[in-house]
C-alpha cells in the first residue's frame, strides 16, 4: 500500500455521478478527476456482493480500464487512467465478501475519468486537459447562472449558490427520464417527484424557457390509464404507490406568466389534455361514491408525509386537496377559454364552484378548516399549517375566512418563516420532517395566495424571511423553525429554486412597494 494520503469514494456516490453532469454537454460527459501527492480509493460501498446485489469490479481487457457494475440499478461505471495516471486494483473479479478496491496514483500529477456507460463504448479519449475542461465547465456553468438569475444579484446574495445547486443536480435525458431534468438533489434525493419538479420549472422558466417546460412536462410523460401521475421518476424506476398534491394548475397558470413568451397552441392543446386527466383522477379514483371532496390515501399523497393532520386516521378529506383542485380546475377554464372550448370552460368552472361550496359546508367549522374521515364522516383537527394551505386560494376566498387564515397562518410564523407544526404543539419537533420544520413548497404556495387575498404585508414578511433564512442557512431541504439550522439534505433544488422565484418577484414589484429590511421583519415576529 503507498505510503501517501489517500481519499475513498464508495461506488455508490460514483453510481451517480454520470446521471448528475450538466445538461449543457453533449453525450454523456465523464466525470474528470485530477491529483497530486494524494492517491484517490474508489471501493464498493457494500462489501458484500451477491447475486442481487452489490458491485462487481473487473478489469477490461479491451482497453486496460477498470469497471463497476452495480446489481441494484444496472449501471456501469468505467475508470480510465489518463496522463501520469495509474491504477493499483485488488478483488478483480472476486465474489461474495472478496475486497474490491481500486485506487488511482501517481508519480506527480494524474488525471483520470469516470464515465457511465451501457454495455459498450470506444475507448475514452479527451477532448482537452483538465484545465481545458475545467474552463469549459466554468463557462457552461456562467452561462446557465446568468440567465436564470438575470440581474439580480444585488437583491439576492446568493442567487448564483441557487444556480449552482440547479445546475450541479440537472442531468442528461436517460431511460425513464426522457428530458433534461432538474432532479431534486444530486445527493441521495436523486429524482424527480410530482411536485417538487413545478418549483424548478417556476424558477428557471424566465432565463431557460425550455428547460422549465421539461421540467413541468416530465412527470405527465407517465401518466397511467386513470390520469394519476407518478409519485417520482428516475432513470431506472417509475414508482405509482403515492401520488402528490395537484398544485400543477397553480403552478402552469404561474409558469405560463413567468415564460418570455406564450405557449404554442399545439403544446397549450396538449398540456390541457394531460391536465384533465388528472384532474378526473382526483374526481374519479379519489372520490368516494357521493362524495363531493376527494381524499388522501395517506400523508404521502399530501407531500406532507408525516404531518400531524393524518396523526388520528390516514385516509383524509382535507382542505389543502380541495383548494388545489379548485384552482387546477379554473385554470382548466382559463385554458380551455383560449382552446375555444367553451361548454369545457363551463363545465370547469362549475366543477369548481361546487368543490368551493363543499370546502365550506363540510370542512369549515369553529373559524377554521378542519380534515374529515370519508370513512367515518367525522372531523379532526390539528396545529399543522397543512390545514391552512385554502389561504393558496388567494383571491377566491371570502374577505372575512382569508382574514382568519391570515391571522392563523402569523401565529406559525418564528424569526425564521413558517412552521410547519406551531410551535406551541405538544407535537412540534425541531427535525420532525413536516411536524415543525420550514420548507420551502408551503412558504411559496402561502406567500402567493396571501399576496392575491390583499395581504401583501404579511406576504413580504414571509417572503423577506424565507430568502433571510437561505442566505443565512444554505439551500438545505428543510430548516429549524426555532433556530433556522439547515435539516436534512443540504443542497435541495426546490429550495434553491423558492428562493429565486420570491427573490425575483421581489426584484420586479415597485421599490415604493417593498417592505422593510429582514432585520426589522425578524424584529416585529418576535415582539408579536
Amino acid at each position: 500500500m503507498s505510503s501517501r494520503p489517500s481519499v475513498i469514494i464508495r461506488s455508490t456516490v460514483c453510481a451517480q455521478i454520470g446521471m448528475r453532469m450538466p445538461v449543457p454537454e453533449r453525450g454523456r460527459p465523464p466525470l474528470r478527476l485530477s491529483g497530486e501527492g494524494l492517491d484517490l480509493g474508489i471501493t464498493p460501498a457494500d462489501s458484500r456482493l451477491t447475486s442481487f446485489s452489490g458491485t462487481y469490479l473487473y478489469r477490461d481487457p479491451v482497453d486496460g480500464s477498470l469497471q463497476f457494475t452495480s446489481y441494484e440499478t444496472g449501471r456501469r461505471y468505467r475508470i480510465t487512467p489518463l496522463a501520469g495516471a495509474s491504477l493499483r486494483v485488488s478483488g478483480s473479479e472476486g465474489l461474495a465478501a472478496a475486497p474490491r478496491r481500486l485506487t488511482l496514483t501517481g508519480p506527480g500529477r494524474w488525471e483520470a475519468a469516470i464515465e457511465e456507460i451501457d454495455s459498450a463504448r470506444p475507448t475514452y479519449t479527451p477532448a482537452g486537459d483538465f484545465a481545458h475542461t475545467v474552463t469549459r465547465a466554468e463557462t457552461a456553468f456562467h452561462e446557465f447562472a446568468h440567465a436564470v438569475t438575470g440581474r439580480r444579484e444585488d437583491r439576492a446574495p446568493t442567487a448564483e449558490l441557487a444556480a449552482y445547486v440547479l445546475w450541479s443536480a440537472t442531468v442528461r435525458p436517460a431511460g425513464f427520464v426522457g428530458r433534461p431534468a432538474v432532479l431534486m438533489s444530486k445527493h441521495w434525493m436523486d429524482k424527480v417527484w410530482s411536485w417538487d419538479h413545478c418549483f424548478n420549472a417556476l424558477a428557471v422558466a424566465p432565463g431557460v424557457p425550455q428547460l422549465a417546460w421539461h421540467q413541468f412536462q416530465l412527470p405527465f410523460d407517465h401518466q397511467d390509464e386513470s390520469g394519476a401521475l407518478p409519485d417520482s421518476v428516475t432513470h431506472s424506476e417509475i414508482l405509482y404507490n403515492f401520488v402528490k398534491p395537484p398544485i400543477h394548475g397553480w403552478a402552469l397558470r404561474r409558469l405560463r406568466e413567468r415564460l418570455p413568451s406564450p405557449v404554442p397552441a399545439d403544446d397549450l392543446g396538449d398540456t390541457y389534455r394531460r391536465l384533465c386527466r388528472w384532474t378526473d383522477f382526483w374526481l374519479t379514483a379519489r372520490r368516494a361514491p357521493g362524495e363531493a371532496l376527494p381524499h388522501y390515501q395517506h400523508g404521502n399523497d399530501s407531500g406532507w408525509d408525516n404531518a400531524t393532520t393524518f396523526d388520528s386516521r390516514r385516509v383524509l378529506v382535507t382542505a389543502d386537496l380541495a383548494s388545489f383542485l379548485i384552482l387546477q380546475l379554473h385554470e382548466l377554464s382559463r385554458m380551455a377559454d383560449e382552446l375555444g372550448r367553451t361548454e369545457d370552460a363551463a363545465r370547469h368552472t362549475r366543477g369548481a364552484k361546487t368543490m368551493m361550496d363543499a370546502l365550506f359546508d363540510q370542512l369549515w367549522a369553529d373559524g377554521r378548516f378542519h380534515a374529515r374521515s370519508p370513512h367515518t364522516g367525522r372531523l379532526s383537527r390539528s396545529r399543522s399549517l397543512l390545514d391552512l394551505m385554502p389561504i393558496a386560494l388567494g383571491e377566491l376566498l371570502p374577505k372575512d375566512v382569508s382574514e382568519q387564515l391570515a391571522q392563523q397562518v402569523t401565529s406559525h410564523l418564528t424569526p425564521h418563516g413558517l412552521a410547519t407544526e406551531h410551535t406551541d404543539s405538544p407535537h412540534y419537533e425541531a427535525d420532525g420532517y413536516w411536524r415543525g420544520p420550514i420548507w420551502a413548497p408551503s412558504t411559496v404556495l402561502i406567500e402567493d395566495g396571501l399576496r392575491r387575498a390583499g395581504h401583501s404585508e404579511l406576504a413580504d414578511e414571509i417572503s423577506g424571511g424565507f430568502r433571510a433564512l437561505c442566505e443565512r442557512s444554505g439551500f438545505a431541504e428543510n430548516f429549524d423553525a426555532i433556530t433556522g439550522q439547515g435539516l436534512r439534505d443540504r443542497t435541495y433544488t426546490w429550495t434553491a429554486s423558492s428562493y429565486l422565484l420570491l427573490a425575483d418577484d421581489h426584484g420586479r414589484r415597485p421599490r415604493a412597494a417593498q417592505r422593510p429590511d429582514c432585520d426589522e421583519r425578524r424584529q416585529n415576529v418576535e415582539e408579536r
